[in-house]
């Protein structure tokens, strides 16, 4: 009788990211640290912005790409900025500081995130930052905090009609108020356009709301505001895996598949397959006709003179990274096997969301193992709580894991390195490891941002 399989989900084929854990590397960073680490790939970062690039100059589009650093606190990305122009999306003081500080200029940062704080707004405006305003109290404070010499630089944000509840940006009332306040103090800010904050990966949404706000901007010109920016934000999705893999992997994922009985719907999962991700995700917005037009959203921003900026973190960092483990044990269960790692789950983030980072750990064994059949196995952290896990799922693996064994977790540079990380047990945060290639040899340097 045929046994069936138990559902998988390997990430796409890399063979760049395969040479380098072929190779003695892991192993020695592994044994140099005593702990965890991350992988960063900065040519990845590169490639992936230039593609968005692309899309934008294929569609005859003035734009903007900003790096949404909540995605990853690395320094070696807005290194990477500071180099090429790529502008950078701050949402707190300490990102602005680390933007500015890595000699990203000031006119290219963008200020989002809700009621920033008056420090924040203070070193914005100084610097000459884009700000978009989520409030109307948020523009007084704005206001107050120019100086004659430097306007400050704004962006009105929207709230979605299609997501009434957000706690971001202003409603039709609010707005019309802020506009007229715009232009009131003319001196002292410069309205340069809007944006808005959408959740979810749909193209078409963000279409149909970017074509809305070419329409307010070509009404706040009539007003004599500048008003010939408009932001749509990030929310471009990243494709961790094959159509066909995902699909397999939801019809058979069950109970019996994770440890303890943890059950997980398909709600529960980012799509871990996107038909249209990143750059092309770009490119679908762009030649989307927005609702109530006839054309397509490049059309009416080349005919209204208006700039498309956008905030992608998640999609830059695509491929760009990978996290490694250490086994430290392993325990049998009724069937599977339960390893402990030599660091915890918050160092995935998907935990955060009560979920499950969920393309295949990739499992680079010591010492030869002729006899080893594949096993079944869960991924513990190294803490003292009960759901302190990587990894619920029993994953297939070809060998038996032994300790000092590594774990790979592939393409977690975007939001599973930081954004939940924790030194319980006083256990050291994972150091971020920058990886090139230079005359044929591979090297690599600590992030010259240390973990904090």
């Amino acid at each position: 009788m045929a046994v069936t399989p138990p559902p998988s989900l390997p990430a796409h084929p890399d063979p760049r990211l395969d040479a380098i854990l072929a190779g003695d590397l892991p192993h020695e960073l592994a044994h140099a640290f005593g702990g965890p680490f991350h992988l960063l790939l900065p040519e990845r970062f590169d490639a992936n912005v230039a593609a968005f690039r692309t899309a934008l100059d294929e569609a005859g589009v003035d734009g903007r790409v900003y790096y949404a650093k909540k995605a990853n606190k690395a320094a070696a990305w807005i290194e990477r900025c500071a180099v090429d122009g790529t502008g950078v999306d701050v949402a707190s003081l300490g990102e602005l500081r680390e933007a500015l500080g890595h000699g990203v200029r000031g006119e290219n940062v963008v200020v989002t995130g809700p009621a920033k704080c008056d420090d924040l707004l203070r070193i914005a405006v100084l610097q000459g930052c884009l700000i978009a305003v989520d409030a109307l109290d948020e523009l007084d404070r704005v206001i107050s905090l120019t100086t004659v010499t430097r306007p400050a630089r704004l962006l009105l944000r929207r709230l979605p009609p299609a997501q009434p509840h957000s706690r971001f940006g202003l409603d039709d009332a609010e707005l019309a108020t802020a506009l007229e306040r715009c232009g009131e103090a003319a001196d002292a800010v410069r309205m340069e356009g809007f944006s808005f904050h959408l959740s979810g990966y749909a193209t078409q949404p963000r279409a149909d709301l970017a074509g809305e706000l070419v329409e307010l901007c070509l009404k706040a010109r009539v007003m004599g505001l500048q008003a010939d920016r408009i932001s749509i934000g990030g929310g471009f999705a990243v494709d961790y895996a094959a159509a066909g893999d995902w699909d397999r992997f939801l019809a058979e994922q069950g109970p019996a598949d994770y440890h303890a009985g943890k059950t997980f719907t398909t709600a529960d999962f980012y799509p871990y397959h996107s038909p249209v991700a990143g750059a092309d995700a770009l490119r679908a917005v762009l030649t989307a006709r927005p609702s109530g037009t006839g054309a397509p959203l490049a059309d009416r921003l080349r005919e209204a003179g208006v700039m498309l900026l956008m905030e992608p973190g998640r999609a830059l960092l695509d491929r760009a990274g990978c996290t490694v483990f250490r086994v430290q044990g392993v325990k049998e269960r009724r069937g599977y096997e339960i390893l402990t790692v030599d660091g915890t789950s918050l160092s995935l983030s998907e935990q955060w969301f009560n979920s499950e980072y969920l393309p295949d750990p990739v499992l680079l064994t010591t010492g030869d193992r002729p006899d080893n059949a594949p096993v079944r196995a869960c991924v513990g952290g190294a803490t003292c709580l009960e759901s302190d896990m990587l990894t619920w799922r029993k994953v297939a693996f070809p060998a038996r894991p032994r300790a000092g064994d590594l774990l790979v977790y592939p393409n977690t540079a975007g939001y599973q390195m930081d954004s939940n990380e924790s030194p319980f047990h006083d256990l050291p945060l994972p150091p971020k490891v920058v990886v090139d290639e230079a005359d044929g040899r591979v090297r690599w340097r600590l992030d010259r941002r240390p973990p904090s």
